[in-house]
């Protein structure tokens, strides 16, 4: 039995991820065309590389149907409710970065702290007869969140398309999407507020909780870790 690794199946992640292992000793490569998902390792015995979208990532790693992955850590913490019992992160791999932020208005002149978006959701609902609607893709984080630090009067609505672009066409009020730069955020006139960074994501190497490890698997993540310069944790 191999140990599997699963590494975003395109574009710049794989590019990064193949980068980040390179120069650690560990050398991936797409095998054959683009069309085909799947890859060749050299450098770490024992290890086989399986290209997955970095969607799909989280919900293996949870099935345990892969021993370890490379995704974004928003991603693993939205669609696992559990993620920590799940999934331990290995290392973070230092790129990838993208915050998951709440963003306003930036007409709100009023609005710039969460304790701003609680009054002003309170007093919407009021005006209004129904609750401010934040659109995003990310429910699970921004509800726990909200939670956390007591706005409870907003309704999350489902962003299907370009979140940013919900507030323009009046199907919600303000959202919580993923931003690099912010530049989208300015050109649709929203605002980030001060403390609405909900988690600040980056590409990350995580361990399976629920996965195979015997008939080699272990062995060769030790020797991987050891190439990598990594330590595990205990009781895997």
């Amino acid at each position: 039995m191999s140990l599997k690794i699963g590494v975003p199946s395109k574009g710049r992640l794989m590019e990064k991820t193949f980068d980040w292992f390179g120069a650690r000793g560990v050398r991936m490569a797409r095998a054959g065309s683009e069309r085909e998902y799947a890859g060749r390792v050299e450098g770490a015995d024992g290890v086989e590389m399986v290209l997955l979208s970095a969607g799909e990532i989280p919900r293996e790693l949870a099935a345990g149907r892969i021993h370890l992955g490379v995704t974004g850590s928003d991603l693993v913490r939205e669609k696992l409710a559990d993620w920590d019992s799940e999934a331990t992160e290995l290392a973070r791999l230092g790129f990838g970065h993208a915050d998951l932020i709440l963003a306003v208005p930036a007409c709100w002149i009023d609005v710039d702290t969460l304790d701003d978006l609680d009054a002003a959701a309170a007093a919407f609902r009021a005006a209004h007869g129904h609750r401010l609607r934040i659109a995003t893709k990310y429910h699970r984080l921004v509800r726990e969140f909200l939670r956390e630090v007591g706005v409870a009067d907003y309704q999350l609505v489902d962003s299907q398309g370009a979140t940013e672009g919900t507030v323009k066409n009046l199907t919600a009020e303000a959202i919580a999407d993923i931003t690099s730069t912010g530049e989208t955020l300015r050109a649709n006139h929203l605002k980030i507020l001060s403390d609405g960074v909900i988690h600040r994501s980056q590409a990350t190497l995580f361990l399976a909780r629920r996965a195979d490890w015997e008939n080699g698997a272990l062995p060769a993540l030790e020797g991987l870790a050891e190439t990598l310069g990594l330590d595990l944790p205990d009781g895997i």
